[in-house]
Parts: C-alpha cells; structure tokens; sequence
C-alpha cells in the first residue's frame, strides 16, 4: 500500500483537527464541505474507511508515533490509547 508523504499526513490530521474543534460540521455548508474533504482524504491516505480509524493510522505512521517501546504492556493499555502496529512492510514482510 502507498503512504502519503508524513508532511502531507500532518498537514491532513491538523487541518481535519482544526475544523473539529471549529465545529465545521455543524457550520456553513462550505466548512461542512471542507471537513469531508479532509477526512476522505484522511481515509483514503491511510487506507481505512472510517475517519476515527484514519486518525489513529495517521498518528501511528507519523514520524516520531513509536519512540516508546510498550510492547511489555501487551494488550492491557489504558482505555482511548490505540496501539501502533509496527510500521508496513517492517521486518522484511
């Protein structure tokens, strides 16, 4: 699978972010519009078809999303922290 560029990935994530917290779906019909946009964008860069699920894909791929190893934690992390799967095509596979 193709990866978007990570300046891309951030610049989708911060702009999907900004008009969230500007409340553009519930605004005028073009922040609306814009806020599809960026989370179709979002979905097709990362490969999912649900913007909650490109949000985390994104922020596991993003550079710097796996400094800290928590791979002795196992499966027990605290509730709302997604796990990031190692990167794609890691490991030779």
């Amino acid at each position: 699978m193709l990866l978007a560029h990570p300046v891309i990935m951030r610049n989708l994530v911060e702009r999907y972010e900004a008009l969230s917290v500007l409340h553009a779906g519930s605004g005028a019909p073009t922040a609306r519009r814009e806020l599809d946009d960026v989370a179709y964008l979002l979905c097709i860069a990362t490969g999912t078809s649900d913007v909650d699920a490109a949000l985390i894909a994104a922020a596991c791929d993003l550079p710097g999303a796996r400094t800290a190893d928590d791979s002795v934690i196992g499966d027990q992390l605290p509730a709302g922290r997604p796990r990031c799967e190692p990167a794609r095509g890691a490991g030779g596979s």
